[in-house]
Order: C-alpha cells, then structure tokens, then sequence
C-alpha cells in the first residue's frame, strides 16, 4: 500500500513518453505521407472505380496539379494524431492488464489484447477523418461539394451511421485487427531479428515493414469497401448490401477486388518500417536515459 503512491508517478512518465514517442514518429513519418499522396490518390480511384494503373493516373492528370492534393490534409493529421494515441493507448493498456489477474490470458498474449483494444478507439476516434478524405478524393464531388468546409457542413446535417460514421464497422473491423496484429507480433519479430544478428534500427525497421505486409493483405478487402461506402456522400446503404456491390462490380473476382493493393502494401511498409525504427530508437534512448 505504502509503495504504490511512489509508483504512479513513474507509471505517468512512462505512459507521456509512449504517447510523445508514438507522435513524434508518426510527425516524421508523415513526411513519406506528403510524397506518396499521389501514389495513394491513384490506389484511391482504382479502389474506387477498379481502373489499371495507367487509366487512374491519366485521370488524375486531367485534372490537373491543383487538385492533386485535395483531401491531403485529413491523412496528415490523422498520421501525426493517429500514431500518438495508438502507441500512447495501447501501452497504457498494456500496464493496466499487466497489473491485473489476467491468469486467463497468456502474459505474451497481452500487447496483442492492448492493441486490440487501442484499435477499437483508434476507429471510433478516426473514423470521421477517414470519411472526409475519401469525399474529398472522389472527384464526382468536386462541383456539388468543392471546399473542405462544404463537405463537413453536409456530412455533421446527417446522422452520424450515414455522415461521419459511414462504414463504421469494417474500420472498427480493420483497426482493431491490425492493431491486434502489429503490437502482437512486434516485439517477437523483432527479438527474432535482433538473434540473427539485425541492429537494432534495421530489426525495427523490418519489423515494421514485414508487420505491415501481415496485415496488410488479408484486411486490404476491407479498405477498398470503406472507400466506396464513404466517398459517396449520399446513399451507400449499409455493409451487407455495399459489399454485395462492390462483389458484383468486381465480377466476383479476387484479383480485381484487390486491384491497387500492391501500391498500398509497399507505401504502408515504407510507412510502418519508419515509424517503428523511429518509435524504438526514442523508446530505447528514453530507457537508457532514465
């Protein structure tokens, strides 16, 4: 009893610095955001309207430069607020089940179940950016709703299952998913390359690219449904009936369905591999210095 009020302090320092290590990396990482919004732009519209490379990028070409990166700043806010809050929530969920009885879950099992949980409020949190960037990014709104602040005038008129919140369950689905994922295998992962004789920057950094790529090609389906459910300001109907559509716009064919996905794996490696080399690199320097 007489121990814990001494322990809590340092409980709070750890938990700042995960959030402020979670941030600053994620801050830098967004520079690979900035340059590769093009990129992601083209997987957007092929995701969208399930076009070949050279057919999304002529697209984008007509439209010309000034409205390449519209819908930029969405994801370069989420990136930097995202990465603070997800590393930040799912260590301090980490300790809170580390200091309970958890007998039920394996110890080892426990950075996966705080990832899990981290990801649930990541979606509810995140969901209305996401929402805004692909309206943005649809350029069948650009005359009805051509400003930012149109867009978040009509969507906060509507409910919010079919405003901020459309498609709210596959990203609750894929979030926590990945989450779940990435904290679950992140640290065995890179223990296994630190044996084989990996720095510790290189380990963190393949880490995160090999993390990305697990995750990445099993719940990529999910991402191309968000994508048609919410750049379609009206209508949509609810997932059941969206993926039917978008199952049947794909003549029922995996290969289309997933059209674009190698653009977004090798973007979400690069991504993922800066930010986990970057958010260890301060986590092992905070510990060396404390």
């Amino acid at each position: 009893m007489g121990s814990r009020p001494r322990q809590e302090p340092a409980d709070s320092v750890v938990w700042f610095h995960s959030y402020l290590h979670g941030g600053t990396s994620s801050l830098i990482s967004t520079l690979t955001t900035l340059i590769t919004f093009p990129l992601y732009k083209t997987v957007f519209r092929q995701q969208l309207h399930s076009t070949l490379v050279r057919e999304a990028v002529a697209q984008l070409l007509r439209e010309g430069p000034l409205k390449l990166y519209r819908g930029v700043a969405p994801p370069l806010l989420m990136r930097s607020l995202n990465g603070t809050l997800l590393f930040g929530l799912q260590d301090t969920l980490l300790q809170q089940l580390s200091l309970r009885d958890t007998s039920a879950v394996p110890r080892t099992a426990l950075p996966a179940l705080a990832g899990l949980g981290a990801g649930v409020l990541e979606a509810v949190l995140f969901t209305p950016f996401e929402r805004v960037q692909n309206v943005l990014q649809n350029s069948r709104n650009d005359t009805s709703l051509p400003t930012l602040r149109s867009i978040l005038h009509r969507l906060a008129s509507k409910p919010p299952a079919s405003g901020y919140y459309t498609a709210f369950l596959p990203v609750l689905v894929r979030n926590a998913l990945g989450s779940s994922l990435y904290f679950g295998l992140k640290d065995p992962m890179c223990e296994t390359l630190r044996a084989c004789g990996c720095s510790p920057v290189a380990s963190s950094f393949i880490t995160g690219v090999l993390n990305s790529m697990v995750i990445s090609l099993p719940l990529y389906p999910l991402s191309v449904l968000v994508a048609n459910m919410q750049a379609q300001v009206d209508g949509g109907g609810g997932v059941r009936s969206s993926w039917k559509r978008l199952w049947a716009a794909r003549q029922h064919r995996l290969v289309l369905l997933y059209r674009g996905g190698s653009l977004v794996i090798f973007r979400s490696c690069i991504t993922w591999g800066i930010t986990t080399a970057i958010y260890d690199q301060l986590k092992r320097r905070s510990r060396s210095s404390g």
